[in-house]
């Protein structure tokens, strides 16, 4: 799942590959199609079998063994919790089952699925949850188990505690001084509390005039491009409506039309001139869809298509006509559009006022529909209660968040408890055929090919408007903290913090957080931001593999070694 950046989505804590929005989605089984719902036994014969093999010594913060069990309990959460932000790939699975030993995991599929590594990526303790079929209540405001080099101590709306956990039994413990580590929101003044000597290390979204703002004597910044990339989003909705808070809403975007007008109506390149050159004067204008470039990345596709005579025959040939206002109406209607972004950033709030009024001009009834963080990434979008939407996303290396968060069976309706990470109502046989068929490709060229050709009908179907990556940046007091620098690219962002070096002897590192987890929940909505993930499961939940700062997977210390994957 790809994570949505809540100063920016899809990801959480055991989602792995989510678009975060999400990453960091729902899948296509039911519950009751998987023969391991329960935990049961598998049977039949399976397309791919993966045997993961414990660590002898691995175990939880009270000492207790991870066992199989986790696994199933994971497996039993992520595809039967309401609201499951992510079944992607577990709906893939037959059976969770121990093997010769309950240190040892046998897990069936039922086809082939090549993103494998994306699974089991942060493990739920199925001793800390009353029923791991329905976790949705759990978790809401602490998080009482680990697997991984420290432990919570505390959490509130004021900051998290973690102090090391004396029952980790890996490589990664954390060094000699440093007694814990604590995070601290700071969404409005941490490049001034990290200048103050309040803070050690932020980790902040990058913006015009950042490197000025955090020019000092004690501070280092560090720029990277990974896997960040910002876009506007167009909802869909459900059948071409969905619910708001003020009831159900016909959406605008629902008509191909609307959505093709609308995109031609955007002059991208005076846009990227006025809000993203200032920020990089050498930036180009990403027309890779939702992923950076690369092997995934189709060439001649998306970019600037302004043409303001093409929108508007499209618009007249849609049977919209231009009202008193000089509105597109339908009927005597003109279609008002919901525009969501997070309150307090301020290069969104820039485009939505340079944005606004040009959309106006050409006929778009566009208003601001804005709230906070947890509202925005919480609520809003999880919910679908928005029509365009624009925020940066924090993809994992592999592509098979576009699964979840692109396919026609990810979009979260009441038919199937509101799972999915398709929060934008799409739905398109062809890509989600692709999609789907490429997480059954092992064939690294042709599944590149099956991922471009979804993104093909992205672009064909005018259902979002990508902007530009994201450059990454960390900074830190260099007085206060040291050995930092080992992970700022890696998706899960500044993940070693056992290895930090605490230089200022107060015991301590503090971290300032651009956004705060409303709730600490690793399935449902709460886990849709990379905040969550940078803030709480990396810290405390362990898992099969991680992500490394270059973009590869790992094996973790979890396993003997790399799990035993044999197909049919």
């Amino acid at each position: 799942m790809r994570n949505i950046r809540k100063s920016t989505k899809f990801a959480g804590g055991l989602l792995g590959s989510v678009l975060l929005l999400a990453a960091c989605g729902g899948g296509s089984d039911s519950a009751s199609d998987t023969t391991a719902a329960g935990g049961g036994s598998g049977s039949g014969e399976s397309a791919m079998t993966i045997t993961y093999d414990i660590a002898d010594e691995a175990q939880w913060e009270d000492a207790t063994p991870i066992t199989a069990a986790d696994f199933q309990c994971t497996f039993d959460a992520a595809m039967n919790t309401p609201g499951s932000i992510s079944t992607s790939g577990y709906d893939k699975i037959t059976s969770v089952e121990a093997g010769d030993s309950d240190k040892q995991v046998v897990v069936k599929f039922k086809e082939l699925y090549a993103p494998y590594k994306n699974l089991f990526s942060g493990l739920l303790k199925k001793a800390a949850v009353a029923d791991c079929k329905d976790i949705s209540g759990d978790f809401g405001t602490t998080f009482n188990y680990s697997g991984a080099e420290w432990k919570m101590d505390s959490w509130s709306a004021d900051q998290v505690v973690f102090l090391p956990n004396e029952n980790y039994w890996g490589p990664r413990k954390v060094g000699e001084g440093v007694k814990k580590l604590v995070m601290v929101p700071r969404a409005e003044t941490q490049i001034t509390d990290l200048k103050a000597g309040s803070v050690d290390f932020i980790y902040p979204q990058f913006y015009a005039g950042i490197t000025d703002e955090l020019a000092d004597p004690n501070v280092k910044t560090v720029l990277n491009y990974g896997g960040d990339y910002e876009a506007l989003y167009m909802n869909l909705g459900v059948d071409g409506k969905n619910m708001t808070a003020d009831g159900e809403k016909t959406r605008p975007f629902a008509d191909k039309a609307f959505r093709e007008a609308f995109y031609k109506s955007i002059d991208l390149d005076a846009l990227f001139k006025q809000i993203y050159i200032p920020i990089a004067s050498d930036g180009t204008l990403l027309t890779c869809g939702p992923i950076i470039p690369g092997m995934y990345c189709p060439e001649g596709i998306f970019g600037n298509k302004y043409d303001q005579d093409a929108a508007d025959e499209l618009m007249e040939d849609a049977g919209y006509e231009k009202n008193g206002e000089g509105l597109w109406a339908k009927d005597g209607v003109a279609p008002k559009i919901e525009w969501v972004i997070n309150t307090g950033n301020i290069r969104r709030e820039s485009t939505q006022a340079f944005l606004i009024p040009l959309l106006k001009k050409a006929g778009f009834n566009v208003v601001a529909y804005n709230c906070d963080a947890d509202c925005y990434f919480q609520k809003r979008l999880p919910g679908m209660d928005y029509d365009l939407a624009m925020y940066i996303s924090t993809a994992p290396p592999d592509p098979a968040y576009l699964v979840g968060g692109f396919s026609s069976d990810q979009v979260p309706t009441p038919e199937n408890d509101n799972k999915g990470g398709n929060f934008q109502g799409w739905m398109n046989e062809t890509a989600t055929e692709a999609l789907k068929n490429s997480d059954r490709e092992i064939d690294e060229a042709k599944r590149a090919e099956l991922i471009k050709s979804a993104i093909v009908e992205m672009d064909k179907d005018y259902i979002l408007i990508p902007l530009f990556q994201f450059p990454k940046s960390g900074a830190y007091r260099t007085d206060r903290v040291d050995n930092v620098e080992g992970e700022l690219n890696n998706n899960a962002a500044f993940n070693d913090t056992y290895q930090w070096k605490d230089l200022d002897g107060d015991g301590q590192i503090v971290i300032g957080a651009e956004q705060w987890p409303g709730c600490l929940n690793p399935v449902t909505e709460c886990a849709s931001s990379s905040w969550y993930l940078w803030t709480v499961a990396q810290q405390l939940m362990p898992g099969a593999f991680r992500t490394t700062n270059d973009g590869k997977y790992v094996v973790t210390e979890l396993l003997k070694s790399d799990p035993k994957v044999e197909t049919d």
